[in-house]
């Protein structure tokens, strides 16, 4: 497939430049499942891009066509061949405004810089969602010409079943769904006949010769303008200071009240549910994206989506009512291995993660991107939890771990243990690798799966080259429930 992708933006790129491409070379994917390509010789340098997607395609086609004749910076359009979903694009280099808030965070110069480019991108923003949204075909909208009832579902569903179901937070169907329902009504009260960007956010804008360019606009549609400025601010791995994005958002809506009718106190009456409703699409990526298939980089930005979710219930900036949909999210603030995954991160030593689980609930979602790791089953060790006067306590209590104590079975099981991840642990710390999950299972996730983590995670502080985070699954949802 990847030669026949080759072969294609060959032949494109052949009958744009009138001659062969020194080189074709894969860049890397994000979000979607996009292809694309730097493709250079002397003369002429491209971005080809490969996309199964037609209708999707169309829209972005379309789109930069109108924005490209409206004056705004977008990447001009070389040449496309949509009947073999490939096309042509103007290569911006590298750098984005995310890099760049990577690069100069620690710069005596960086507030300055920043608010600089955030503040010529938003107001970039007010011609993409007034200027150019009166003459806009908004028939090749894909995959909604609007930002309605079934788009806004299809995000908070995206949360709930790739970030809540994956990371096992409880919470009843019923009346989540319910809260669901009465947040979009609520949402879909503000006007929404503005041009909905989807996705304005610092990875998609670029930064060429000091000038903003805008890309990955194709997921546009008609909707509130609160959306993209949420999108924007609250940008979870761009993590603005908080007095910045309060500044950003006073320079924005003068803009916004120049071009349109609508005044300061009706914009910002929605402003914060547009960003929580954008927090919860963007833990839907990353749980489908990081949890699900694995890719560290989405994985390393739920701890900052979470500190977003944080800073809206400390400033009392959460809607009334939605009492479910609250418990979900307090459930997953008060989360800790959620928030390890930076700790893993930021770490120069191997971190050990050892968890207890119950194997009705299932094995524990690797949170690090990592994979592997071992799973160890504790079923077969003498049973606490049928003894009544255990069935209230856990592994971690003295009676328990008495009981556990004088049983040879758990001694020789714990010993084969040892004996199994001491060697791995000293092959990852010389190579130099990061993160190392060890489960225990049992029935309950109460008793022996517990006192086994437990026993593991105090052998491994004394080894004194790793760090050992030890997490107990069925009873933190005990404690938060």
């Amino acid at each position: 497939m990847k030669n026949l992708i080759a072969e294609r933006l060959t032949r494109l790129y052949q009958s744009w430049a009138g001659e062969e491409p020194d080189s074709i070379s894969p860049l890397p994917q994000s979000a979607s499942y996009r292809r694309y390509f730097r493709i250079r010789n002397k003369n002429k340098n491209a971005i080809g891009v490969f996309n199964a997607d037609r209708k999707e395609n169309d829209a972005f086609i379309s789109f930069t066509k109108h924005f490209l004749k409206h004056d705004l910076n977008v990447p001009k359009l070389y040449a496309e061949d949509l009947a073999n979903n490939v096309y042509l694009l103007e290569d911006l280099d590298d750098t984005t405004l995310y890099s760049l808030l990577t690069e100069k965070r620690n710069d005596d110069q960086f507030k300055n810089k920043v608010l600089r480019y955030y503040k010529r991108a938003l107001k970039e923003l007010t011609k993409f969602q007034v200027k150019v949204s009166r003459d806009l075909n908004y028939s090749v909208c894909y995959p909604r010409g609007n930002f309605d009832q079934q788009s806004i579902m299809w995000d908070l569903n995206y949360f709930k079943y790739y970030f809540v179901k994956l990371t096992q937070t409880p919470f009843d169907e019923q009346k989540l769904e319910d809260d669901f329902n009465s947040f979009v009504k609520f949402l879909l009260s503000a006007e929404t006949n503005y041009f909905m960007y989807r996705d304005f956010q610092s990875r998609n804008i670029m930064i060429k010769d000091d000038e903003l360019f805008f890309i990955d606009y194709q997921g546009g549609r008609k909707g509130a303008l609160q959306y993209d400025v949420a999108s924007l601010l609250y940008d979870a791995r761009a993590d603005l200071p908080q007095e910045i994005r309060d500044e950003l958002l006073e320079y924005y809506i003068p803009l916004l009240t120049e071009s349109t009718k609508i005044k300061k106190d009706e914009f910002k009456k929605y402003f914060f549910d547009y960003v929580l409703l954008r927090i919860l699409q963007s833990l839907g990526t990353y749980g489908f994206r990081g949890v699900y298939e694995k890719k560290a980089h989405f994985l390393r930005s739920i701890p900052y989506a979470i500190k977003n979710l944080e800073y809206l219930f400390r400033n009392n900036l959460y809607p009334n009512g939605l009492n479910e949909l609250k418990s979900v999210l307090q459930n997953i603030i008060n989360n800790g291995s959620l928030r390890k995954v930076s700790e893993v991160e930021n770490s120069d030593r191997l971190t050990v993660s050892v968890n207890s689980f119950s194997y009705n609930s299932g094995i524990p979602t690797d949170l690090t991107g990592n994979g592997g790791g071992f799973v160890f089953d504790c079923r077969s060790l003498n049973n606490p939890g049928r003894h009544d006067e255990f069935k209230m306590l856990t592994g971690k209590d003295k009676p328990v771990i008495e009981f556990l104590d004088k049983g040879n079975d758990v001694k020789e099981f714990l010993h084969e243990v040892k004996s199994i991840i001491e060697p791995t642990i000293k092959n990852y710390n010389e190579r130099n690798f990061k993160h190392l999950m060890i489960n225990f299972g049992c029935t309950g996730g109460q008793h022996r799966s517990v006192y086994c983590a437990e026993n593991i995670s105090e052998h491994l502080r004394q080894l004194n080259n790793v760090n050992v985070v030890t997490r107990h699954t069925e009873l933190e949802k005990k404690e938060s429930s």
